[in-house]
């Protein structure tokens, strides 16, 4: 039985009034003021949940960072497994933003599992990228995207067959070996395709999920 696990917020703050120092080291153009930053306890919900955000409001991704020691191993409660930074023109542009990303995190976002959480993925399609996953993946703003993600051989396993399935072209590859124990990728095309190849992915992980030491 395939259930949802989902992300949870630990910390929102707002910045009105960023210190000149840190708006440099953030890299700030001269409007963008404000600040929104928020921690949860899944990093690829969140990156999504951030893309959002840039849809919603007049709000850009200045800053995303995963832990990879993991929500559990966190430096402290509320540090989770992410922190996201959005910057806007003034607080009531930022607020819109980061109300926009606890929404889609609590409603939209979820990673799934079939044996009880012990193996986790994530066959989301975003059906029009905001200015944050357009730039990551490097297409023009408003294309749809599969973001899969999942164990290293779940993953492998899964972007095969996700790219035979269909009509999609992979943007990015996040492949073993990396600084986190997951992999995956962004694969783009129209948005049925993308959908499709999320749905390819699904089976495939729960394939090897399910039947690990089968050839």
């Amino acid at each position: 039985m395939i259930e949802p696990l989902k992300p949870k917020v630990l910390a929102v703050r707002l910045i009105p009034n960023v210190a000149p120092d840190l708006a440099e080291k953030l890299g700030l153009t001269g409007y963008q003021r404000s600040i929104g930053m928020i921690t949860a306890d899944i990093d690829d919900s969140t990156y999504v949940a951030l893309d959002e955000a840039t849809k919603k409001a007049e709000v850009e991704v200045v800053y995303a960072k995963s832990f990879y020691c993991g929500a559990a191993r966190a430096s402290g409660p509320l540090s989770g497994e992410i922190i996201g930074i959005l910057a806007g023109p003034n607080p009531a542009e930022v607020r819109a933003g980061v109300d926009a990303c606890i929404d889609h995190l609590e409603n939209e976002c979820f990673f799934y599992t079939c044996d009880g959480g012990k193996t986790a993925w994530f066959p989301h399609t975003v059906s029009r990228t905001g200015s944050y996953l357009s730039k990551l993946a490097g297409i023009p703003e408003g294309e749809a995207l599969s973001y899969l993600i999942a164990p290293p051989i779940e993953a492998m396993y899964g972007l095969d067959a996700a790219l035979k399935a269909a009509e999609v072209t992979m943007k990015a590859f996040y492949g073993p070996p990396t600084e986190t124990n997951f992999g995956g990728g962004l694969l783009t095309g129209s948005q049925s395709a993308c959908k499709s190849a999320c749905e390819a992915f699904q089976r495939a992980v729960i394939d090897v999920c399910e039947n690990g030491l089968k050839f």
